[in-house]
C-alpha cells in the first residue's frame, strides 16, 4: 500500500458540538490521498468517542487518545505517526472547503514549494469577514517569506491554512513547554524553506466563538502578565534566530520586536489593564534604552512614533 501524499493532523479537546463538522469537512475533500490523524488531547466530553465513530467508518482516520497536554505536545504526537509527504493542520472548531487539500497540494507541487498557503474567512458571532484574502499569487524564497511573516499582511503565525513538506517538520518540532506554541515555531519553517507559495484564495474557515483557545491572544482586554511575558520571550528568541539564520532581516526582526512592545503598551493603557504592570515596566525600559534606534529607524510608523512620545518618553 502506497503512503499518503498528505497527513492531516487535528487536535481535539472538549469540542463535542463542533468536532464533527471539522472531521466531515476533511472527509469530503476532492483530494482523497490523505490520512487523517486525530489526537484526542484528554477530552472529558464525547469528542474522542465522536472521532472513534468516524474512524470506524473511514480507514483514513486514526485516533490517538492521550493525556491532556499542550498543543505542541499533541501536534508532535500526531507527527510521530504521520506518513504523508506533506502535513496540514486543522483546528477542531474550524472547517475547510472541499478542495482545500487539492488547492494547497497543487500550489505546492506546481511551484516546487516547501510551504503552500491559502486564504481564509473568519466566521462567527453572526459575522463573516476576510482573514487573508487576495487574488495575487506570491512565490518567495526564505528571506522574502520570512519578511512577509514579520509584516503579517499575507498570512498569520497559525499553522492552519498551510501545507508544509515533512522535511521541515522533521527538523523543527513543536515546543511543549508553552501555551502559544505557534509564535515560537512557525517563523522557523519560513526561515528554512527554499520556496513558499501563497495564494490568498479563501479555502479555510476560522470559527470565532466564546470558547476559542486563542481568545486571550486576540481579545486584548483579556491580556495578562503571563501571556505577555511568554510573547516577549518568544519574540526575543525570534529576533535572535532570524538574525543568525537570515542576517539580512536582522534589523527588521528587531524592529518587529519593538513594534510589538509599543503596540502592547498602547493596549495596556487603552484597556486599563492593571494586571500587566510588570511587563509594562519591562517594555517601557527596553524602548527607552533603544529609543534612538527604534524612534529614528527606517521601519517605524508614524503612529508608533506618536505612541512612543505619549507612553514611553
Amino acid at each position: 500500500m502506497s503512503l499518503p501524499k498528505i497527513s492531516v493532523i487535528m487536535l481535539t479537546y472538549n469540542r463535542e458540538n463542533l468536532v464533527g463538522r471539522a472531521i466531515e469537512s476533511i472527509l469530503n475533500q476532492s483530494f482523497s490521498n490523505f490520512e487523517f490523524i486525530i489526537v484526542n488531547n484528554g477530552s472529558t466530553d464525547q469528542s474522542g468517542a465522536i472521532a472513534d465513530k468516524y474512524a470506524s467508518k473511514d480507514s483514513r482516520i486514526s485516533v490517538i487518545h492521550c493525556r491532556r497536554g499542550n498543543i505542541g505536545s499533541g501536534r508532535n504526537i500526531g507527527l510521530d505517526v504521520s506518513k504523508g509527504e506533506y502535513i496540514s493542520f486543522i483546528d477542531d472548531d474550524d472547517y475547510v472547503d472541499p478542495d482545500f487539500l487539492e488547492f494547497l497540494y497543487n500550489l505546492a507541487v506546481l511551484n516546487n514549494a516547501d510551504i503552500s498557503i491559502c486564504g481564509s474567512f473568519i466566521v462567527g458571532f453572526d459575522k463573516i469577514k476576510n482573514g487573508y484574502v487576495f487574488d495575487k499569487m506570491y512565490i518567495m524564497n526564505a528571506i522574502q517569506a520570512t519578511e512577509e511573516f514579520l509584516k503579517r499582511k499575507l498570512y498569520s503565525a497559525g499553522m492552519p491554512m498551510k501545507l508544509i513538506h515533512r522535511s521541515l517538520l522533521n527538523n523543527i518540532r513543536f515546543f511543549e513547554d508553552n501555551v502559544y506554541e505557534d509564535i515560537r515555531t512557525t517563523y522557523r519553517y519560513f526561515a528554512n524553506a527554499k520556496t513558499v507559495a501563497v495564494h490568498g484564495v479563501p479555502k479555510y474557515y476560522v470559527f470565532r466563538h466564546a470558547g476559542n483557545n486563542s481568545g486571550t491572544a486576540t481579545k486584548f482586554n483579556m491580556m495578562n502578565s503571563e501571556q505577555l511575558y511568554e510573547y516577549l520571550l518568544a519574540f526575543k528568541e525570534r529576533t535572535i534566530y532570524i538574525s543568525e539564520l537570515l542576517p539580512e532581516l536582522g534589523d527588521f526582526a528587531l524592529y518587529s520586536e519593538w513594534s510589538y512592545m509599543i503596540s502592547m503598551i498602547e493596549k495596556i493603557h487603552r484597556f486599563e489593564l492593571l494586571n500587566c504592570n510588570g511587563p509594562l515596566a519591562f517594555m517601557r525600559g527596553e524602548l527607552r534604552r533603544n529609543w534612538d534606534e527604534f524612534y529614528n529607524g527606517k521601519y517605524i510608523m508614524e503612529f508608533e512614533q506618536k505612541w512612543m512620545k505619549k507612553y514611553v518618553e
